[in-house]
């Protein structure tokens, strides 16, 4: 695995740098935040978050010297068991306020939920896949890290630019 660590390495990184972009907009725009529940603003600042400490963790975990390929393939099977059920506890949260939203936020909602689902269960399907053929099952880890990465900058986006239309 040791031709994965520069990977590892820059995912680590880009990972804590967007979380430390996700607290800004949160510190920067929680009044308006959390004014408004409805929209679930709350819950997209920690979707963000928690995909990408999924990313973080994961990364953090591999780059760990003279591991065997199974407790590597466990390390992400279990990160994303952790993710997936994260996301989905937030998800499901948001949808009690379904009937007081407005066509678009439904759509915004379902997509959310979707995008979410391919995230967290692609790393669920990246521990398997390095279980059964070892490191060949990293590439499905890069698919992970990368959707997580544009779900989770998709979010930090709202609540820095988008909150303000």
């Amino acid at each position: 695995m040791d031709e994965w660590h520069d990977f590892f390495l820059a995912a680590a990184g880009a990972a804590a740098v967007l979380a430390g972009l996700v607290f800004v907009g949160l510190s920067i725009n929680l009044d308006m935040i959390m004014s408004n529940p409805t929209y679930g603003l709350p819950g997209r600042a920690l979707e963000a978050l928690v995909l990408l400490m999924a990313v973080l963790v994961v990364s953090c975990l591999l780059l760990v010297p003279a591991q065997g390929m199974v407790l590597a393939g466990v390390a992400v099977l279990v990160v994303g068991a952790a993710d997936w059920a994260s996301i989905v506890a937030i998800h499901l949260r948001q949808l009690k306020n379904w009937r007081s939203l407005e066509p678009a936020l439904r759509w915004n909602y379902v997509g959310r939920v979707v995008l979410g689902q391919v995230a967290t269960l692609t790393f669920v399907t990246a521990g398997v896949a390095i279980l059964s053929w070892g490191v060949g099952g990293l590439y499905l880890l890069v698919a992970a890290v990368v959707l997580s990465f544009l779900l989770a900058l998709g979010e930090a986006w709202v609540l820095l630019v988008e909150i303000h239309r």
